[in-house]
């Protein structure tokens, strides 16, 4: 069994580990939770103990295979949730992020499963991140950030990369939602910044939007 601080770890491990082609610093998962490296080092001996994590000085630390179904099922339970929070319970999507994570740590397997029938097995939380099934398998689909469209590109809004409640509810602000076919009309030399279109109507935004939305080329 773990605790509730042990498993916000192993998540932030994951999480940190995505893309990573090295072990994870101390440092960043300190960085990542918000707390102090020596914490963090407490931590990891703690985890190692439990044989979820291996920890090699100057190479970082890594996951065990138990390790990362334990976290993969903690992401799963998350996202989830989030998906029944938006769909089930009209929650926005800007909303849920922080409940979900009260969520994640029910321990019913049987709840989760029958929670993901429910929902119809989905694929991609609200934010279009993929949900890990059973088998702590993610579905990954090929998209790239919109800033790397170039001039009369288009794209279909698949995700976000800042998931935070204050950028969401830019986009909405902005008609801004996943699902949107946008299309890069200028691309400025000087800032970066885009005149874009969506559903007929022309905006502009910033370079850090931009950096901040996931497309799939079309």
């Amino acid at each position: 069994m773990f605790t509730l601080s042990e498993e916000n770890y192993l998540k932030a491990i994951y999480h940190l580990e995505l893309g990573a082609d090295k072990g994870i610093s101390t440092n960043a998962i300190a960085e990542q939770l918000e707390t102090k490296a020596s914490s963090v080092t407490d931590m990891i001996k703690k985890l190692s103990d439990k044989k979820v994590v291996v920890y090699k000085k100057y190479k970082g630390v890594k996951l065990t295979d138990l390790g990362k179904k334990i976290a993969a099922n903690i992401v799963r339970k998350h996202r989830l949730w989030e998906v029944f929070l938006v769909e089930k319970l009209n929650f926005s999507w800007d909303e849920v992020h922080d409940v979900a994570e009260q969520l994640e740590h029910i321990k019913s397997p049987k709840l989760i499963n029958q929670l993901d029938a429910l929902l119809g097995f989905p694929t991609h939380d609200p934010h279009g991140d993929p949900i890990p099934d059973e088998n702590g398998n993610l579905k990954i689909i090929d998209k790239s950030l919109l800033s790397a469209l170039q001039k009369n590109e288009s794209g279909i809004c698949v995700g976000v990369d800042d998931s935070s409640s204050g950028f969401l509810q830019f986009l909405d602000k902005k008609d801004i939602v996943l699902g949107k076919i946008i299309t890069v009309l200028e691309k400025e030399d000087f800032d970066n910044s885009l005149a874009i279109q969506i559903d007929g109507k022309k905006l502009s935004i910033s370079n850090k939007i931009a950096n901040n939305l996931y497309i799939k080329k079309v």
